[in-house]
C-alpha cells in the first residue's frame, strides 16, 4: 500500500494542508483530486488515496480553507462564499503545478468542487460525484443548516461534538473513536475552526449554486460517475437519478448500505467503482 504524505503550501495568501499518495512508479495519468464535505477534512479521503496511488495515480486530498489543518482567517480577510473558495482553489492548483487532473467530491461543498469544474472545463480529465448537492431539489439537512443560524449557529459550531453526530447521522454508522479524534482536533486547537464553520454554511448559497450546477451540465462532456450511498438521509437517489437525465452520459452506481460520506462510511465500495472509472479508456 503507497504511502500518505501531510503537506502545506501557501497559495496566494493562504496556507493550504493537503494529504498526497504519490505512485511508486512514475504515470502518465493525470493526478486526481478529492475534495471532502461538510464538516468534514481531507482525512476521510485516508483509504480512498493510497488505493488511488496503487493503481498508478497521484493522488491529492486538500482541507477546504477553514477545515482540518489548512488556514482558518477571519471573515474580512477570505469572505467564505462559493466565489471565494473557487477563486482560492485555482490559486491552490497553480501552486502544486497542476493543470489538469480528475476530481472527486463529495458532500455540501462538493457544489464547490462542481462550479469550479464548470468554470474550468478544460482543467477536468474526469469528474466522479459522491452524495454532492447537483440538482436544485437538493436542501441543506437541519442538522447542517442550523449551524449557520445567528447565535445558536455560532454556539454549535463551537461544540466538537457536531462532528460526531452529523458524520455518524449522515450514514447510520458509528466512526471510530480515534477517527473522531480527528476529526474533533480542530476544534478542541481553537475557535477559528468553529467560526470558519460557521460563516460557510451561511454562506452557501445552495439554491444558487445547484441552479448554476444543474444548467451548467447540461453541455458537459467529460466522463462523469455518479457514485450514489443509497443510504443517505439529506440526498436521496431520485436527486442522482434526476441529474442523469441532464448528464446522459453519466454513469450512475448505487452503493448499498452507504450514506452520506461514502467515503468515510465505506471506503471498499468508493474505491471498487472509482478506480475502474479513472482507469476505463475513453472511446
Amino acid at each position: 500500500m503507497a504511502e500518505t504524505t501531510e503537506n502545506r503550501i501557501e497559495a496566494g495568501n493562504l496556507e493550504w494542508f493537503y494529504r498526497a499518495s504519490d505512485p511508486v512508479n512514475s504515470t502518465k495519468q493525470v493526478p486526481v483530486v478529492l475534495l471532502h464535505g461538510l464538516p468534514s477534512q481531507s482525512y476521510g479521503w485516508r483509504h480512498i488515496l493510497p488505493a488511488l496511488a496503487d493503481y498508478g495515480f497521484q493522488a491529492i486530498a486538500p482541507d477546504w480553507i477553514g477545515f482540518g489543518l489548512s488556514a482558518k482567517p477571519d471573515r474580512r480577510k477570505f469572505a467564505y462564499t462559493s466565489d471565494a473558495y473557487i477563486e482560492a482553489l485555482g490559486e491552490f492548483f497553480k501552486a502544486l503545478e497542476i493543470e489538469r487532473f480528475s476530481l472527486v467530491v463529495q458532500g455540501f461543498l462538493g457544489s464547490v468542487g462542481l462550479q469550479y469544474a464548470l468554470r474550468h472545463p478544460d482543467q477536468i480529465e474526469r469528474l466522479a460525484i459522491l452524495n454532492a448537492p447537483i440538482t436544485t431539489t437538493a436542501k441543506l439537512p437541519w442538522k447542517i443548516k442550523q449551524l449557520g443560524l445567528p447565535l445558536a449557529g455560532e454556539m454549535l459550531t463551537q461544540d466538537p461534538l457536531l462532528v460526531d453526530r452529523t458524520l455518524e447521522g449522515g450514514g447510520g454508522y458509528r466512526v471510530e473513536d480515534e477517527d473522531l479524534d480527528v476529526y474533533r482536533r480542530p476544534f478542541l486547537k481553537s475557535s477559528d475552526a468553529g467560526r470558519s464553520l460557521f460563516a460557510v454554511v451561511q454562506n452557501l448559497k445552495l439554491q444558487q449554486a445547484t441552479a448554476e450546477i444543474q444548467s451548467g451540465f447540461s453541455n458537459w462532456k467529460q466522463p462523469t460517475l455518479l457514485a450514489w450511498g443509497i443510504k443517505d438521509p439529506w440526498l436521496p437517489l431520485s436527486i442522482a437519478e434526476a441529474f442523469t437525465k441532464i448528464v446522459p452520459s453519466a454513469d450512475l452506481v448505487q452503493l448499498e448500505e452507504v450514506g452520506h460520506y461514502p467515503q468515510e462510511d465505506w471506503h471498499e465500495k468508493v474505491s471498487e467503482v472509482l478506480l475502474p472509472f479513472l482507469r476505463r479508456q475513453v472511446v
